[in-house]
């Protein structure tokens, strides 16, 4: 009976667009990202241009952290593609704009102070 529900749970989300979009988003991470985001809910990427490393949360606004040499957020950043894009899109619209264009995406960026229990409280999605 468990694995009838998992099956039809996953099933009827697949078939919605942000099912279908963390399906892409999944496919497009590395596997050490990919276990990553399963275990914890974010990502890290590292900057095409300056090799600074990014954290990528779950989120579809205000969920870009800069990460400091103590690994703890140092600087948030919010920006996004136009449009009303399910989060998977999103996030994996920010992972490919800081890994080619990272220049461009933080000229773009509204920098924040990271809050710690923003952060704190990610979750993987399912």
């Amino acid at each position: 009976m468990r694995a009838a529900k998992a099956l039809f749970i996953r099933h009827g989300t697949e078939s919605t667009p942000e099912g279908r979009a963390l399906l892409l988003l999944r496919r497009y991470l590395s596997p050490v990202q990919r276990r990553q985001f399963a275990q914890t809910g974010y990502f890290d990427v590292v900057g095409g241009d300056t090799g600074n490393r990014y954290r990528v949360y779950a989120g579809a606004a205000a969920n870009v952290c800069e990460i400091g040499e103590n690994g703890r957020p140092k600087i948030g950043l919010c920006f996004l593609p136009v449009g009303d894009l399910p989060i998977g899109d999103v996030m994996l619209a920010q992972k490919i704009a800081l890994e080619t264009c990272e220049g461009s995406a933080l000229a773009v960026a509204r920098k924040f102070t990271p809050s710690g229990f923003l952060f704190s409280r990610s979750r993987p999605l399912r």
